[in-house]
């Protein structure tokens, strides 16, 4: 089998299609023969991806969504199923960032980035898992981050929401096999890609919001949407359950194993020296 007839007509869900790695990953797998349903809250970022993917060929159900609304999922799961019929693979990928220490972050902001990054995740699992079993070949790909290995100051809510992503995940890869379910489950975890994720963050008040987000985009946004989603594609067709992207993402992965809870004094050090207050 080729590395794209594996996706051949498989029924591929992103959720975060508008911009980014979701719209990466929509022309990876359109260039592939996956039919899609893409969604995203950023109506003319989905309709551009939109029409990349149908001029790559692939048949696309497209609508707009809030993964934090649960019944508005439920409801667009059903929808996507009446649509093709069946659903193969699911991409739980839209999230948002936000930065600010916890002594000055408000409540609202850390549930805002639960209810979007973790609860918009397990929305998505919760739709889409029976109709994924019930196809016989399923995958569930939920999108953590290299912050969801490691922690660092100022990212608190991101660390909780992205942590709680990678703990799902891993519990769910193991219900399937338990189960012996049809249903395979990766973890992605992304190190710095360049997307617009730091400059449409929200900061906690006096905060150089500009200033961090120009630092990620100048030293950290090493690698381009493209290639993570090659590197997801790649790692569902080959079954792995987790995928960490750049070679930042497995440094800091090796480090934390090595290192154990060792890691945060490093961490506090390396960041209280280098990083914008």
């Amino acid at each position: 089998m080729s590395n794209n007839a594996y996706f051949t007509n498989k029924v591929c869900v992103i959720t975060g299609a508008g911009s980014g790695i979701g719209r990466a990953l929509a022309e990876n797998l359109a260039a592939r023969g996956a039919k899609l349903a893409l969604s995203d809250i950023d109506a003319e970022g989905l309709a551009q991806t939109v029409a990349s993917c149908e001029k790559l060929g692939a048949q696309v159900k497209s609508d707009r969504l809030n993964v934090a609304e649960r019944e508005s999922f439920l409801l667009y799961a059903d929808q996507v199923k009446a649509h093709f019929g069946v659903v193969h693979q699911i991409y739980n990928n839209a999230g948002i960032a936000y930065h600010g220490d916890v002594v000055k972050t408000e409540f609202k902001d850390i549930e805002r980035i639960m209810d979007v990054d973790f609860w918009g995740v397990v929305n998505g699992t919760k739709a889409f898992l029976p109709m994924l079993i019930e196809s016989g070949d399923g995958h569930v790909v939920n999108v953590s981050s290299l912050f969801g290995l490691v922690a660092v100051p100022g990212q608190a809510a991101y660390n909780s929401a992205k942590f709680a992503v990678r703990g799902f995940t891993e519990a769910l890869f193991q219900e399937m096999k338990v189960a012996k379910a049809p249903v395979q489950v990766t973890c992605v975890h992304p190190g710095g890609i360049k997307t617009a994720v730091a400059r449409n963050a929200t900061y906690a008040e006096g905060m150089d919001g500009a200033g961090a987000a120009t630092l990620f985009d100048k030293y950290l946004a090493i690698h381009s949407p493209e290639m993570a989603a090659q590197t997801i594609t790649e790692g569902v067709r080959k079954g792995h359950a987790r995928v960490l992207i750049g070679w930042e993402a497995k440094v800091l992965d090796a480090g934390v194993r090595l290192l154990a809870s060792g890691y945060s004094r490093i961490s506090a050090v390396v960041n209280g020296r280098f990083m914008p207050h």
